[in-house]
């Protein structure tokens, strides 16, 4: 007999739509025209102008976006893409998707969860084509200092910027330091609307080759024959269906209008949760006060001290109606990763994965909320 699921009080994330965010859908439903088309480029050109990049390519995920970022730094059979450990398996899956090895790099610390330039830099080899920085949580991690060393060894920053939408460093957006940032709109995202995802870059090459190898690498699109331009395509190479279609497109332009307001907020939220957690004795809390002002704080992760409790106290909390999750396993752990790459150590990164827990957070949470998660996680650190 089928049982009825169990959802907690207080989940992990929660998403409210508008009025006017189920009217851009609806309309674009009664327009009849469904797939890449003029919302589409609508929204990359708003994306772009709100990033300060030449060109924003919105594509069905921010996987294709990692994808495509990595074929254009030139990454094929026999070269390497050093990535971090500590985030999702994309980051590590696209660079296998173009034949290349993910070479994975160390955090900083629990405090800063961030890939280590110093790290990444003892693991440059003449194969290497990229390194791609994850912002994880929605703050900076230390693109500055790795385009850097990229530049000084000739070879690709990337971008995984799924967390950090309107996140700064120096002032200046996330996304657009390296060659490529690739962004993620998936139903938990700071900017969601299901799936879907974004290439953002200021080189006209690569705009120009991710444009079209979201689309089978066809000459002209469906919409470029609906209208007239064109009856006809050729294929100038091997291409992927990436295309964003005008739905989610619609949603995603109608939600950008208020994408500011709710980082304000998110800001607002996180600042008022990290004073709650500094009263709280066992914890970490990455980051730094100061970092929130400039990060589109997506999460609110924390690491338990002290290593073997993170079952405990997550179940502790479930029993609370408070959902958790972990933010991340460690992608050399899997055992996909592990029969691939044997004997990779990182124990920054799996101490980390071991003691990480994510608190539930989104902009609609409140103050009474907050109070509850911060109580009853003390209670769940408890002896």
């Amino acid at each position: 007999m089928a049982t009825t699921p169990t959802f907690p009080e207080l989940p992990l994330f929660d998403l409210q739509l508008q009025p006017q965010d189920l009217e851009a859908v609806a309309e674009t439903l009664r327009s009849g025209w469904l797939t890449l088309g003029p919302r589409t480029a609508e929204f990359e050109q708003a994306f772009a102008a709100h990033l300060g990049a030449r060109h924003a390519i919105a594509l069905s995920s921010c996987t294709a976006a990692l994808h495509l970022s990595y074929l254009a730094a030139g990454a094929g059979p026999g070269d390497e893409v050093i990535v971090p450990s500590f985030t999702f398996a994309a980051t590590a899956a696209a660079a296998l998707y173009c034949g290349a090895t993910p070479v994975f790099a160390e955090i900083v610390s629990r405090s800063n969860p961030s890939l280590d330039p110093e790290d990444v830099e003892r693991r440059i080899t003449p194969r290497t084509k990229a390194v791609c920085v994850v912002h994880y949580g929605g703050y900076a991690a230390a693109a500055d200092r790795l385009k850097d060393l990229c530049d000084a060894h000739g070879i690709a920053l990337i971008e995984d910027v799924a967390h950090a939408p309107s996140a700064t460093l120096g002032g200046r957006k996330l996304g657009t330091w390296g060659l490529a940032g690739a962004f993620s709109f998936f139903s938990n995202k700071v900017l969601s609307v299901g799936e879907g995802g974004l290439l953002c870059t200021d080189s006209d090459e690569v705009a120009e080759f991710a444009r079209s190898r979201r689309s089978h690498a066809m000459t002209s699109g469906t919409w470029d024959r609906h209208t007239g331009r064109t009856d006809s395509y050729d294929v100038t190479a091997l291409g992927f269906n990436y295309r964003l279609d005008e739905p989610r497109a619609a949603l995603a332009l109608s939600r950008l209008q208020r994408l500011e307001a709710e980082i304000s907020r998110r800001r607002e939220l996180t600042a008022r949760y990290r004073q709650l957690l500094a009263q709280v004795d066992g914890i970490i809390v990455p980051f730094a006060d100061a970092e929130v002002a400039s990060s589109s704080c997506y999460v609110i992760p924390i690491m338990v001290e002290q290593d073997g409790r993170q079952a405990t106290v997550s179940s502790r909390l479930r029993e609370r109606g408070i959902q958790t999750s972990i933010f991340y396993p460690a992608i050399h752990g899997f055992s996909a990763y592990r029969e691939r790459f044997p004997g990779v150590s990182l124990p920054i990164t799996e101490l980390a994965s071991r003691t990480e827990l994510t608190l539930p957070f989104y902009p609609h949470m409140t103050y009474d909320d907050q109070d509850r998660v911060a109580a009853a996680l003390a209670e769940a650190l408890a002896p």
